[in-house]
């Protein structure tokens, strides 16, 4: 499975993102936002035996979504930015966290993510390994340390030049915006 640093480059990929097809400046906390939502999943590692099940599931990215449109009312209003985009784009961004998890290489049993939890208890996995397999054992023995930073070096070398693309295109996007917004309220000249 990725590490948390594939997860947050994936959750800025995402807000960079949604800006460019807005082409709407967002608050940079969107971003910061959107970069722990995508790493937030594994938290369930806290809970022995419930790792890669309901925090990894399309319900969860559902309960991210409602959350999100309610939580933004305040902030969509202050920054005017619309509410549904920013919930469409914060649960996109969580839900980074099983795509990523789903194409990465599983080597602890159960293999695979219950993505349908809890209506249905089987677990899937792509078997595409497009990502190194990270170890939680053993955290600071040399082959522990050894295969994480290869890890971790894969998943920046391939999730890195996407977010950084995105990020090239925002800011080409949100280049053609004009400086100011026009205003109604100011007489003609």
């Amino acid at each position: 499975m990725p590490s948390p640093i594939g997860h947050v480059l994936a959750g800025a990929a995402v807000a960079y993102a949604g800006d460019a097809i807005d082409r709407r400046r967002s608050p940079i906390g969107l971003v910061a936002t959107c970069a722990l939502l995508a790493a937030v999943a594994d938290l369930d590692l806290l809970l022995p035996g419930y790792h890669r099940s309901f925090t990894h599931s399309l319900t969860a990215v559902a309960f991210v979504f409602i959350v999100a449109a309610a939580v933004t009312g305040e902030v969509s209003l202050r920054h005017h930015i619309g509410r549904w985009r920013i919930a469409l784009v914060c649960a996109c961004a969580y839900a980074t966290h099983l795509l990523l998890d789903w194409l990465g290489t599983d080597a602890l049993r159960p293999y695979g993510l219950q993505l349908f939890w809890p209506f249905v208890k089987t677990y899937f996995v792509s078997g595409l390994n497009v990502f190194a397999d990270t170890e939680r054992r053993h955290l600071f023995s040399v082959p522990t340390i050894v295969q994480n930073v290869w890890a971790v070096a894969q998943e920046v070398a391939i999730v890195a030049p996407i977010a950084g693309a995105l990020w090239l295109v925002r800011v080409k996007a949100l280049a053609r915006l004009p400086a100011e917004m026009p205003r109604r309220d100011h007489a003609p000249q």
